[in-house]
């Protein structure tokens, strides 16, 4: 069966997740994901990409950006896993491959799902038991965006700057969405639509993409949704101290 096409949209906001080789880890050191974060602001600039949310995970990375133009994202995840494979193989003396051969994405519909998949993002370390808390894993944007700590490589998008009139009460806001559970229906239409490289949002968003493209795309459960550990929860359980 041929691979799904990807969608990348102008100033559509767009969920992207780059896993390791076979699962296996692409953080080794607290270096790596310093270097990672580096080249990503590097790129960010380059390709005219503002990227809203992020989670370094020992084996996955979860991106949250809105391209200028689509045409970048595809150059942004080529070059960036480039440069960042290269630093590991020399670091660490290995050849071969880190990342799997394609990343997903997912068109996000903004005002339906924005905030709903930057908490998803944010709150893997939680989800796969590194931490209890989501200020206490540091390689994730929730200290930036609920805490105020610097983030240089975050812009954020308006419908977070629309939570309060000010820096303090915007962040209040924002920390009170993760004082409840993340909904499971929301958690499961999110990895549905990753899964299936398809668009999330409500049907006037797959009736604009399907204006925009020629092509009606939403994700549709095939039989009974298969159960997955989230985010790779056991395979992150017992490696959750790399890097930290």
């Amino acid at each position: 069966m041929p691979r799904r096409p990807r969608i990348h949209l102008n100033d559509v906001p767009l969920h992207i997740v780059q896993r390791g080789h076979n699962r296996e880890p692409c953080f080794f050191a607290e270096e790596d994901y310093h270097a990672y974060l580096h080249w990503l602001g590097e790129a960010l600039i380059k390709e005219g990409c503002a990227l809203h949310a992020y989670a370094l995970m020992t084996n996955h990375v979860h991106l949250l950006l809105t391209p200028r133009q689509a045409e970048s994202v595809p150059r942004l995840i080529i070059a960036l896993g480039r440069r960042y494979v290269q630093y590991i193989n020399k670091t660490y003396r290995r050849t071969g491959t880190l990342w799997d051969s394609r990343y997903k994405s997912s068109l996000i519909q903004a005002e339906t799902y924005l905030l709903t998949c930057q908490r998803y993002i944010e709150l893997n370390p939680v989800r796969a038991a590194m931490v209890d808390d989501p200020a206490h894993y540091r390689w994730t944007s929730y200290r930036t965006n609920g805490l105020g700590q610097p983030g240089a490589i975050l812009t954020p998008h308006p419908l977070y700057m629309s939570l309060g009139g000010g820096d303090a009460a915007r962040r209040e806001a924002y920390r009170a969405l993760f004082r409840s559970q993340l909904d499971k229906a929301a958690v499961d239409d999110i990895r549905l639509a990753l899964s299936q490289s398809q668009p999330l949002g409500n049907e006037r968003f797959y009736a604009r993409i399907e204006k925009l493209t020629g092509q009606r795309r939403q994700a549709k459960p095939l039989g009974r949704p298969r159960t997955q550990p989230d985010e790779d929860a056991a395979a992150n359980v017992g490696q959750g101290s790399l890097g930290l």
